[in-house]
């Protein structure tokens, strides 16, 4: 008797990758334009194939499983592989050029890695990539520069498609000390920044004192100076670099909220190219650990 391979539906997978980058089934649904049912119901059908359990889910928590880590990485190589094949038989392979932006600190991580097999699958899309701060980001996708940015927002200012929201940390060399009577060394980057008016609104807030003792364009000269020792500066959770560390409360800075990864597209730019990026960056987690250059 022949026993059955199992049939992944990609539907299915698109929807359990969803879950898996946000932790969250309300925000896979809103990503997808589906129901939460629906979301539930695909991510059941998903473990029913699959024969084992892929999260762990109670009222507040959604975590993956062992499996489902595995079955994350299987899905992005099936889904990858599934819409080339349907490209090439379709014959629908995209051309044109796309312009594309990321937030600096936001291409540390898996962007590159996204960037390439978009790349892959979709050879003939001229892709254009800027990497710069997002206000300069935002004023270039208004002043129809770009076609699709990656940028971090306030969440209650974001306007954009939300891949996930991560926390800001102050971060700095292991051991870190900062002294509660002396102005507070910053390392932030030249106006308009997200981090940079966070820092400065937080530190205002509790009464503390700061001298700014680096002022940088670009997330290498934060990073530089931050291993150099000459201060601290404020950096998403999930992208600091294994060198450094998010300095603990016990160190006295004030907290310093949440922030939004987003997605903004501009309403001018050829739909179909936009939306691919868009899915290709949406099916990542974006949480590992950044390398150390």
């Amino acid at each position: 008797m022949t026993v059955g391979w199992p049939v992944f539906d990609p539907v299915h997978l698109r929807t359990f990758l969803a879950v898996a980058s946000t932790l969250n089934f309300t925000q896979a649904a809103q990503q997808l334009g589906i129901s939460q049912p629906s979301v539930s119901q695909h991510v059941r059908r998903l473990e029913e194939a699959a024969g084992r359990q892929l999260l762990l889910r109670d009222t507040r928590v959604v975590t993956l499983t062992d499996n489902g880590e595995a079955m994350a990485g299987f899905a992005r190589s099936i889904l990858a592989v599934h819409d080339e094949a349907a490209s090439y038989f379709t014959g629908t392979a995209m051309r044109g050029r796309l312009r594309f932006g990321a937030a600096d600190d936001l291409a540390l991580a898996q962007l590159p890695a996204v960037l390439r097999a978009f790349r892959q699958l979709h050879p003939r899309i001229n892709l254009e990539l800027t990497v710069t701060q997002t206000r300069t980001l935002m004023r270039r996708l208004e002043a129809n520069q770009l076609d699709l940015v990656f940028i971090k927002e306030f969440p209650d200012e974001t306007v954009g498609r939300v891949v996930r929201r991560d926390r800001l940390v102050w971060i700095g060399l292991p051991g870190t000390q900062v002294r509660p009577d002396e102005p507070i060394p910053l390392i932030t980057y030249t106006a308009p920044s997200v981090s940079r008016v966070t820092a400065l609104r937080v530190l205002a807030e509790s009464g503390r004192s700061w001298k700014i003792t680096c002022k940088t364009l670009e997330v290498n000269g934060v990073l530089a100076a931050a291993r150099a020792g000459i201060g601290v500066a404020v950096f998403p959770s999930s992208l600091v670099p294994a060198d450094l560390q998010a300095l603990p409360a016990s160190v006295g800075l004030p907290e310093l909220g949440d922030i939004d990864f987003t997605l903004l597209s501009n309403p001018r730019s050829p739909v179909e190219p936009v939306e691919a990026l868009t899915s290709a960056i949406l099916g990542q987690p974006f949480a590992a650990r950044a390398a150390a250059p």
